[in-house]
């Protein structure tokens, strides 16, 4: 309607000036728009969007000229602020283009994405440098990559603490990695740490048996030296968590879930593996062995994360189904998953809602994100949805 509007008052040509938000269905969205409202009303349109982050949005710009017959002229870099010319007829109609780049991979936009959120986060916010706990595993494994190339690798500051459970390969891989993005790299053994806790508490955990407690303890011995070592130098820590551990409580509040932003909020832990593999493509990031190891917390002997969750490739789309789509149980089990196991990760979803409250802020890549996108009440009890 507003553009027929215009038309009808004379207009020859629209500018329409955006603050549109990215995801990873957005930019196909837009040029169909775009295409149907020019052909629909033959008046050539330029679609300005902003470029920028602002908290969990990420302004992709994805700038657009179309001519009155709906062909595009125009298709900006994305996440490039820029200057770009266009001719207009004398009755107002676009006629040629200085510029037009091609349409970019779903997973470059991502990625892209990633690395705007964390620095507009960073660097508007006036902290000088970031903070990440960087375990050997794929997770702080993308965390960092996607700040070293938001911040330059001088401003960030990876940190591997292990534990008398951690593998000698992750710290080698840490290593590794560090060196190879020139990232600032600390070790600092948390053992002391653990060894004072468990002593602290051995009065009033007495007759009881080691478990999540314990385990928990080491990812919040992690939390409060990262905390302490931002505190101290005017930094920022980088929350490392990813969408299917937050969606399902697989996280540690006040543990790994430590921090001001997360980069990876949105972001499941099958995108992770293929965002690492991406970033790869563009030069030496993460170790190929932190990619192909099975994924683990390794807060105890021989730890994986199936022993707790569904092999990831099964548990992110029964997520995306439930999240994204905002599909019933019903609905779920329909398309193959079985009744049990629909109820028992929705289960986990809701259960963890209190800590999600309690999450870090991150760049919004999925068409609904955790936060203002998806909105329920901690404490209630409702029927199935």
């Amino acid at each position: 309607q507003p553009v027929a509007a215009a038309r009808t008052a004379g207009a020859e040509f629209v500018v329409n000036l955006n603050a549109s938000p990215f995801d990873v269905a957005k930019r196909q969205q837009r040029r169909e728009v775009l295409k149907q409202r020019a052909r629909e009303n033959q008046m050539g349109i330029a679609y300005v969007n902003c470029v920028g982050g602002q908290d969990e949005l990420v302004f992709d710009g994805d700038t657009q000229v179309f001519n009155s017959q709906g062909q595009a002229l125009i298709n900006t870099p994305a996440y490039v602020e820029d200057v770009f010319d266009f001719q207009l007829d004398a009755r107002g109609r676009p006629t040629a283009a200085a510029a037009d780049s091609e349409p970019a991979v779903e997973i470059a936009l991502v990625y892209g994405a990633l690395v705007q959120g964390v620095r507009d986060y960073v660097t508007r916010n006036g902290f000088e440098r970031v903070y990440v706990g960087l375990s050997g595993g794929i997770d702080s494994a993308l965390a960092v990559a996607v700040a070293a190339d938001a911040l330059g690798p001088e401003r960030v500051h990876a940190v591997a603490m292990p534990s008398r459970y951690s593998a000698a390969m992750s710290h080698d891989d840490a290593c590794a990695q560090a060196q190879a993005l020139g990232v600032q790299f600390a070790a600092i053994p948390i053992e002391p740490a653990f060894q004072a806790f468990g002593a602290m508490l051995a009065p009033a955990f007495c007759g009881t048996e080691p478990g999540t407690a314990e385990e928990n303890l080491q990812s919040r011995i992690r939390g409060a030296l990262l905390m302490a070592l931002a505190n101290k130098f005017q930094g920022v820590v980088l929350a490392t968590g990813n969408k299917s551990e937050m969606a399902v409580g697989y996280a540690t509040l006040y543990g790994d879930m430590c921090g001001g932003y997360a980069p990876l909020k949105d972001v499941y832990k099958t995108q992770v593996y293929a965002l690492a593999r991406y970033r790869n493509t563009r030069g030496p990031a993460i170790p190929e062995r932190v990619i192909s190891r099975p994924p683990s917390a390794e807060l105890r002997p021989e730890q994986l994360d199936e022993d707790s969750l569904p092999p990831y490739v099964r548990l992110d789309p029964l997520l995306q189904l439930y999240i994204e789509e905002q599909r019933s149980i019903a609905d779920i089990v329909a398309v193959g998953y079985a009744e049990s196991e629909v109820r028992h990760i929705a289960g986990l979803v809701r259960a963890a809602e209190y800590k999600r409250r309690q999450a870090a802020p991150g760049p919004k890549i999925s068409v609904r994100a955790f936060g203002r996108e998806r909105r329920y009440p901690m404490t209630a009890r409702y029927e199935d949805l």
